[in-house]
């Protein structure tokens, strides 16, 4: 292995470990904001840092129809994801969002790709993984946060295959590309902000009165928090997850993907970025005091086992 391709594992091991703290970031950033509004403020601030790298890369913006499409598919994603995270863990959420490693390759049974029998083998483990990690074998026990993260997972896939559709036929410099939907998706995320996260609360008040007890709930909508006396102190609370999730999962970790893609090899760079349910799962341990028991230990093992697996398979057939 070459200088270069050690510099390009490096690179991806740290993607992998900024984007799995990024879980953390978001739950926490949830104790002061909505969720809507936490990426209404994180995706312009992911634009801010690369617009240098535009510039220095003399990109032009094109594609606009591109943008949009991939923007609003990113926006319902996050939207998922971020209404999942305030009733599940950081680990929880992100070995479920992983599952679009899974996910992709099933699709593509509907383009005519041929599955193996490694990526069934990953489908089952993951599977088994997941009911391990919702449900901790007890249906007492379903989380519905799971469930949203799962939708989100399934936008993730979409995501996913509209990029890859998108970057063969605009060319598009992948910069510019992932500046214009993060762009579109922080539009979204704040008129979702503005008009619908107010109605978030009554309807956990509702329907899941006990997750209230948390105090995941204790943030502020958008309207009530720019007319609140103590706004400056609630923002001051909810700075650091808000400039990580902007500046570390969108500009930074997102660049450095880029950059180490160039010269990772492929089975090195899925396997790698795989890790990024692991180390929110750490996280999630280290900073949130969120609970490890054996069965989350087993289905943790099984769901990163699984997309390694489907992953190696997948690679095989290219």
């Amino acid at each position: 292995m070459n200088i270069k391709s050690l510099r390009a594992d490096f690179l991806l091991l740290l993607t992998a470990l900024i984007w799995g703290l990024g879980f953390v970031a978001q739950r926490s950033g949830m104790e002061y904001i909505g969720p809507f509004t936490y990426n209404a403020v994180r995706f312009p601030l992911g634009v801010l840092l690369l617009i240098p790298f535009i510039i220095y890369r003399h990109a032009h913006v094109v594609a606009f129809k591109a943008m949009l499409i991939t923007g609003i598919c990113l926006f319902l994603a996050v939207t998922f994801q971020q209404l999942g995270m305030m009733v599940t863990t950081a680990g929880n959420a992100g070995f479920i969002t992983g599952l679009y490693v899974i996910f992709v390759p099933i699709v593509g049974i509907f383009w005519g790709k041929k599955i193996g029998a490694l990526t069934w083998f990953g489908v089952v483990c993951t599977l088994i993984g997941l009911y391990c990690i919702s449900l901790l074998g007890q249906a007492s026990s379903f989380n519905p946060g799971d469930v949203f993260v799962l939708v989100s997972a399934c936008f993730w896939t979409m995501h996913v295959l509209l990029i890859d559709r998108f970057m063969q036929q605009t060319h598009i410099d992948p910069v510019v590309f992932s500046s214009g939907q993060f762009f579109w998706c922080g539009i979204f995320s704040l008129i979702a902000a503005v008009s619908i996260e107010s109605y978030v609360e009554p309807f956990v008040v509702q329907f899941f009165p006990e997750y209230l007890q948390s105090g995941l709930f204790s943030w502020l909508n958008f309207n009530k928090l720019i007319a609140d006396p103590h706004l400056s102190s609630i923002l001051h609370g909810a700075l650091v997850p808000v400039l990580y999730g902007g500046f570390g999962s969108v500009g930074i970790a997102y660049t450095l993907q880029v950059v180490a893609q160039r010269d990772a090899q492929p089975t090195h760079a899925v396997i790698i970025l795989c890790l990024e349910g692991l180390f929110a799962a750490i996280g999630g341990i280290l900073l949130l005091n969120e609970q490890l028991t054996l069965t989350l230990i087993i289905g943790f093992a099984l769901m990163l086992g699984g997309m390694i697996a489907s992953q190696i398979d997948s690679l095989k057939q290219n």
